[in-house]
């Protein structure tokens, strides 16, 4: 099951951002021996592909650290980041690497599969980005974006190198995932009761 974790690792960093994981494949193949992209994938490893990447990559770093940009930004990619999953995660649980024996032996018969589960876990990392962020604004007067975004940067590299390299400490990154999904539901509900509570004071003493 290592290719699964291998491709979840991705998608899950294509969530973050979506050019970091496709970037770290395609460097990766290119120059060691740490990855070897199956047929089909091969163009990720091109030196213009590479460079398409890096530019991308430059424009949402310096775009992601902009309160208000960020947000529009954001909009943007819950399509671009969802696709971008989708790709890794077909590519990475296909990919033969240096912990993966059999590459692409549990989705030969489903090659669509791997392309939808890569999109859902990208969706689901950007969705809970995406919330965060304006709690983070708010709370910090727009000061935190970039450092959010550049912790999210930070962690989509790590995350996308152990997806290669180490598969199985995937599961330690999903579980951060789960706790942050857990602390943006928290406080997005947190600051609507606040919200509320303001409004019928106004109105108790308007």
């Amino acid at each position: 099951m290592f290719e699964v974790l291998t491709g979840t690792g991705l998608a899950a960093s294509a969530g973050l951002n979506a050019y970091i994981p496709l970037l770290t494949m395609g460097l990766l193949a290119r120059y060691t021996d740490a990855i070897e992209l199956p047929s089909s994938s091969t163009w990720l490893a091109n030196g213009w592909t590479l460079s398409i990447l890096a530019v991308l990559l430059a424009i949402e770093v310096v775009a992601d650290k902009v309160p208000v940009v960020d947000h529009v930004n954001d909009l943007v990619q819950t399509f671009v980041r969802p696709t971008a999953g989708g790709l890794a995660f077909g590519a990475g649980s296909a990919s033969e690497t240096v912990t993966v024996a059999d590459p692409g032996a549990f989705f030969t018969s489903n090659q669509w599969v791997p392309i939808v589960a890569g999109g859902v876990i990208a969706l689901a990392v950007h969705g809970v980005k995406a919330a965060s962020r304006p709690v983070v604004n708010t709370a910090t007067a727009g000061f935190g974006a970039p450092v959010a975004s550049t912790a999210e940067d930070i962690s989509s590299v790590v995350m996308s190198v152990l997806a290669i390299v180490l598969p199985v400490l995937v599961l330690v990154g999903l579980g951060v995932f789960v706790w942050a999904a857990v602390w943006v539901v928290r406080r997005r509900k947190r600051r609507k009761r606040e919200r509320l509570g303001s409004v019928e004071t106004r109105h108790l003493f308007g």
